[in-house]
């Protein structure tokens, strides 16, 4: 373990993104896990939700992916790229056609091309962020002018690599939060916040974010 001192955004204080156990992601994500983090219906709710809003033929990257996707089954999209970490993981993941092992909390820039997709979905993972501004900056690039940012999340973490300031929120913080990395990176419309929480299970609240028409400056 190392005395790593997340370096955040210039724009947070530092704190905000200091961690219990402050060691590489790459020894903690080393052996796969192969469970989900959230309960089925609550997974059958953000499928759901990706099915409204993405529709077939779409080019989509999975941000911080793993062996599930929970897109749908029964939509045929243009691509679907998985970023994550552990590779058992991404290799056994169906729904992508491609995948890449990076660790954005090292390199918060993704190694996509300006404009490669219309959808950037993340599931349950970005509490984990040392640097979210700069990944939603390079989010805002690699996704095309009206592409979409889907961030959903819960109320279940992995308390030692949650973010501090994560860990300290109330949900509609968490949400303000989220839509703050966005407005903070620039080159996004408004956020907008969506409850799909069934009854029952595990909440699922997402923040969704188009990309505008315009050029990034």
């Amino acid at each position: 373990m190392t005395n790593e001192q997340p370096s955040g955004d210039a724009t947070f204080p530092a704190e905000f993104f200091q961690r219990v156990d402050p060691g590489p992601d790459s020894q903690f994500y080393r052996e796969p896990r192969f469970v989900t983090h959230i309960d089925d219906a609550t997974i059958e709710a953000l499928t759901g939700l990706y099915a409204e809003l993405i529709p077939a033929g779409s080019e989509v990257l999975d941000l911080m992916s793993s062996w599930v996707s929970h897109l749908p089954t029964d939509v045929a999209y243009g691509r679907v790229s998985g970023l994550g970490m552990n590779e058992q993981e991404l290799a056994t993941n169906p729904q992508l056609n491609d995948y890449v092992v990076h660790d954005l909390n090292e390199r918060p820039e993704l190694p996509y091309l300006d404009g490669s997709f219309d959808f950037v979905v993340s599931a349950v993972s970005v509490q984990y962020l040392t640097q979210p501004a700069a990944v939603f900056a390079s989010v805002a690039r690699v996704l095309k002018p009206g592409g979409t940012s889907v961030v959903a999340f819960s109320h279940r973490m992995f308390p030692t690599k949650a973010v501090a300031v994560w860990q300290q929120l109330s949900r509609d913080d968490r949400a303000r939060l989220v839509a703050s990395y966005h407005v903070i990176a620039g080159g996004f419309e408004d956020p907008l916040f969506i409850d799909r929480s069934p009854e029952g299970a595990d909440p699922l609240w997402a923040v969704v974010a188009r990309r505008a028409d315009g050029p990034l400056t």
